[in-house]
């Protein structure tokens, strides 16, 4: 059986999107986003926990994240989960797991607006995009670009992940 690698998951970005390009030119954005999670216990008291993923887009996505996606912003993302090692400068092995971005939906108003629930509307004739450009399925990922540009952005800055 093959398996299904799908998620989808919504919160706010914790920090605004790095955009950079491959040494082939293909754009490539990185940000985090923080999902909170609030529930009860047994004991009925209010608890609430927060998860942190990293999300990278491909391609003319990237432009667009890059461009309108800001810290505080909201999203919903559809995508596959990826797990990728390096060694640290410390000489440890450092291991991340992140979602491969297929769809980013822009949720809320863009900053500045008010009552807009779904700002990729707006986003869309200003990027070049229709809206169902904006938010196809269309794989931007491949295997080859990804690995060409976690080759040529290797830096050893420490802990960090090498982008």
């Amino acid at each position: 059986m093959n398996g299904v690698n799908r998620v989808f998951v919504g919160g706010n970005l914790t920090r605004d999107p790095e955009l950079r390009y491959t040494p082939q030119g293909s754009a490539v954005v990185n940000f985090s986003i923080a999902m909170n999670r609030i529930y009860t216990t047994q004991a009925g008291e209010r608890k609430e926990e927060v998860e942190f993923m990293r999300i990278v887009v491909w391609g003319k996505r990237a432009e667009v994240c890059s461009k309108y996606l800001s810290k505080g912003r909201s999203v919903l993302v559809e995508g596959r989960l990826a797990t990728r090692s390096w060694e640290g400068q410390d000489g440890a092995k450092k291991t991340v797991t992140e979602v491969i971005a297929q769809q980013v939906h822009f949720l809320g108003g863009q900053k500045g607006t008010a009552g807009e629930n779904d700002s990729s509307i707006g986003l869309t004739k200003e990027a070049g995009l229709n809206k169902d450009e904006l938010s196809a399925g269309a794989d931007f990922s491949s295997g080859n670009e990804r690995q060409e540009f976690l080759d040529a952005s290797h830096t050893s800055e420490g802990d960090k992940p090498p982008f």
